[in-house]
């Protein structure tokens, strides 16, 4: 489990092309570094990985290709900064919300404004996840807890503004127009939605059945 909040960049540093999926070099912060063991979970741009391997201030990660497939990963290269957030020990304070590090889907970044008091990010997601983005709702940006803060329903565009920390503190620096980025929406909307989904299509059923006899 991670709290959404990043707590440091690291450099991808080399990229292994491999028969099942891809390795990932990363050079982490020493801040980071403190305790990590191979084995242990950290969210890279949102996507939970495993350490395989740590030399220094180098640590590997493989990606299988089911997790390329769904996820930005695939379109990182070597030089380019990434969201880092170590797993939440038991009782740590979420600063940000509950994020598993389950990317949903990928969104197409649409417009980017990273300074001044307008200072934002825009973009869109498939239309079939529109449905578990509301406004003022939480979401999991690249591994950031944000708040949605804007949607132009006609255009299917969701905006969400930014405070100079969070573009301080992530890789937001490195985005370009198009970029794809990776969003997990708040799981218990995610629940809420389908849930309340499902007993609307058995309630309209049960009447059309009714409405037969």
């Amino acid at each position: 489990m991670f709290t959404g909040i990043v707590r440091g960049r690291g450099t991808l540093v080399a990229v292994d092309t491999q028969s099942a999926g891809t390795r990932f070099r990363i050079r982490f912060p020493e801040t980071l570094l403190d305790g990590l063991e191979t084995g242990a979970s950290v969210a890279v741009d949102g996507v939970c990985l495993t350490v395989v391997r740590f030399s220094g201030t180098d640590v590997d990660f493989d990606a299988v290709r089911g997790t390329l497939d769904v996820t930005a990963l695939g379109d990182r290269r070597v030089g380019d900064a990434v969201n880092l957030e170590r797993s939440a020990a038991y009782g740590a304070e979420i600063g940000g919300h509950v994020v598993s590090g389950h990317v949903s889907t990928t969104a197409e970044l649409t417009g980017l404004l990273l300074e001044g008091e307008d200072a934002h990010i825009e973009f869109r997601v498939p239309p079939e996840w529109s449905q578990y983005i509301f406004l003022r709702g939480f979401l999991a940006v690249d591994g950031a807890s944000l708040t949605v803060a804007r949607i132009d329903e006609a255009q299917g565009i969701y905006r969400i503004n930014l405070i100079p920390e969070t573009i301080r503190t992530t890789c937001m620096g490195r985005y370009r127009i198009g970029d794809r980025l990776n969003i997990e929406v708040e799981h218990q909307t995610r629940v809420l939605v389908d849930v309340v989904g499902r007993t609307i299509r058995a309630v309209m059923a049960e009447r059309e059945r009714s409405s037969d006899c």
